[in-house]
């Protein structure tokens, strides 16, 4: 799927330059964003990461040595805030506009173009593990990650406490081949990881659905009550919701970086995005599938609820019909009338007894063999 594995990692040991040195002292003034927001800042040059003798580098270190030597640099933020980042939208002349977006966080899934960048929104899905399904489990967690793509630099900033990049860093490290072609490998990366991601949560809320679709179908348990499942689905399906906001606003975006030329993309990449489309297409397809599928299990399990509930009518209302024989019976027994029939007869009262009881019996038959109890 990935042009990572199709791509053979050629590794070489990493170069040393020494920025400091040469460039003089290190103003911490003039560096544009803290290092409390900062997870990794460096500069690749022919698909290698650059190891400078004084340390990891400062975004405003690492752009000046890109501008003086080539390469590009990939900075990962975590959450910053507005200060944090607008020293690095400064540096990097991002668009306004984007940066709100970046700070703010809480955005669909899209592709923006401005003169020299490209923003890009990603919703990162995460399954969370449970032992058992309830009206109250969490079954997906989101987060995001935008990418800021440029001539010369990537910048990612992400939210949430999912969506970790530093795996995926390392990996494209071991694969200089692939880092060599520029930013735009590092965006076809995340969005081939970011996919995966997708159809592996797919398959956690697939086996979800089943054993609730195999609940609700099977008979149910003695002593418990029909019906109980629909908190169950309806939770499930608003986690279900919750993925297809992340899964479907970002299948356009795909296929634009697939299918528009654009400056900032390398044509040997762009051909990848296609392949990271045609899976989104597929978990999309899954996701609203999911969505119908819940549809008819919640009307199954409602519509088992009314059956159970009407069965139940039925019964009490034989009952109420066999009691109300011997009710009749004795309320008119209980006038005291003096002139009855049978009052002074001996075997008045096993007469009535028996003949209640035996219209008793026959309204229970009857109500039985029509499917009533």
């Amino acid at each position: 799927m990935s042009m990572i594995r199709d791509l053979r990692a050629v590794v070489r040991p990493s170069s040393r330059v020494s920025l400091r040195k040469e460039s003089g002292p290190y103003d911490a003034t003039r560096d544009p964003a803290t290092t409390t927001a900062v997870v990794d800042c460096a500069v690749y040059r022919d698909g290698r990461r650059l190891v400078t003798e004084g340390g990891p580098l400062t975004p405003h270190e690492a752009m000046r040595l890109v501008r003086r030597d080539g390469g590009f640099v990939w900075i990962g933020l975590h959450e910053p805030n507005e200060a944090e980042f607008a020293g690095i939208a400064r540096e990097f002349g991002l668009h306004p506009l984007a940066v709100e977006d970046a700070v703010q966080a809480h955005q669909r899934p899209k592709l923006e173009r401005y003169d020299d960048s490209l923003f890009t929104v990603f919703k990162t899905v995460h399954y969370v593990d449970h032992d058992e399904l309830s009206a109250s489990s969490e079954v997906v967690e989101t987060g995001e990650v935008m990418c800021f793509t440029g001539r010369d630099f990537f910048i990612t900033v992400r939210h949430g406490g999912q969506g970790s990049l530093r795996a995926l860093r390392h990996r494209l490290q071991d694969d200089p081949e692939l880092l060599a072609k520029g930013p735009s490998a590092v965006l076809h990366a995340i969005a081939d990881h970011v996919v995966d991601g997708y159809i592996a949560v797919a398959d956690a809320v697939q086996d979800d659905i089943d054993e609730v679709e195999t609940e609700v179908f099977s008979p149910g348990r003695k002593g418990t009550p029909r019906g109980t499942d629909a908190g169950r689905i309806y939770q499930l399906k608003r986690e279900v919701l919750e993925f297809k906001r992340a899964v479907s606003p970002l299948l356009r975006p795909m296929q634009l970086l697939s299918e528009r030329p654009m400056r900032l993309v390398d044509p040997d990449i762009q051909k990848y995005f296609r392949d990271v489309a045609d899976h989104l297409a597929r978990v999309q397809e899954q996701v609203i599938g999911f969505d119908e599928l819940l549809n008819s299990i919640l009307q199954a399990n409602l519509a088992q609820a009314s059956v159970a509930q009407n069965e139940d009518m039925r019964k009490i209302t034989s009952w109420a019909a066999i009691i109300a024989v011997p009710t009749m019976v004795c309320g008119v027994y209980g006038m005291n009338f003096d002139h009855m029939p049978e009052l002074r007869w001996k075997y008045g009262y096993p007469l009535v007894l028996g003949i209640t009881v035996a219209l008793c019996l026959g309204i229970h038959r009857t109500l039985k063999r029509n499917g009533w109890l």
